[in-house]
């Protein structure tokens, strides 16, 4: 049996209608304050754009990412400032194989102070990508520590890294790397049970 306090189920957006409609009859103020407020909301539902003068907005958190698979198909992707270059590729459809999942083991601070995080660092070596070497945001990122080079040493031959070689989930998006090329080499064989 149905609690005696149990109503009907009134929609939402009837119920919100409803509301106005009565705060309007009965007190014109509040009416005037409650038209305002949804006049306001239906003015901040408009698309966005990308301004250089007044409020921030989304876009100035998203760069624009190139990938390069390995048969040289060119994809550009949106990434968001402050996620890591792997998220970005995953969110947007792009293989990059298995996540080196680990937490960072350091962030440098600043010239003179590293801190310490105690995290595992890299964990595997399968989400290799080689950065655009004269991007701003690639010399603003930090440097790869010891456990992601270790990872990359382990992962892949001599040959095929390089001094732009990174792992993905441990490079963070930065705003200067609007227009970043990211080239994605053949994986490895990443599914043998």
């Amino acid at each position: 049996h149905p609690p005696p306090y149990d109503t009907p189920h009134i929609p939402i957006t009837m119920l919100s209608s409803s509301l106005i409609r009565f705060a309007r009859s009965t007190a014109p103020a509040a009416g005037k304050r409650l038209s305002a407020m949804t006049a306001r909301r239906t003015m901040a539902s408009a698309p966005a754009v990308a301004t250089d003068n007044g409020p921030p907005s989304v876009f100035d958190k998203i760069v624009k990412i190139t990938i390069i698979d390995p048969s040289g198909a060119r994809r550009v992707i949106p990434a968001m400032v402050g996620q890591t270059l792997y998220a970005a590729c995953d969110m947007n459809g792009v293989d990059l194989g298995p996540a080196s999942v680990g937490a960072p083991q350091q962030k440098v601070r600043s010239s003179t102070w590293t801190e310490p995080l105690y995290g595992e660092g890299a964990t595997s070596g399968f989400d290799h990508v080689l950065l655009q070497g004269n991007n701003e945001g690639v010399k603003l990122a930090e440097p790869p520590h010891s456990n992601e080079i270790k990872m990359l040493e382990d992962y892949w031959d001599e040959d095929e890294i390089f001094p732009e070689s990174r792992l993905a989930s441990m490079v963070q998006v930065n705003h200067k790397m609007d227009g970043l090329v990211v080239y994605v080499p053949d994986r490895l064989c990443d599914d043998i049970p």
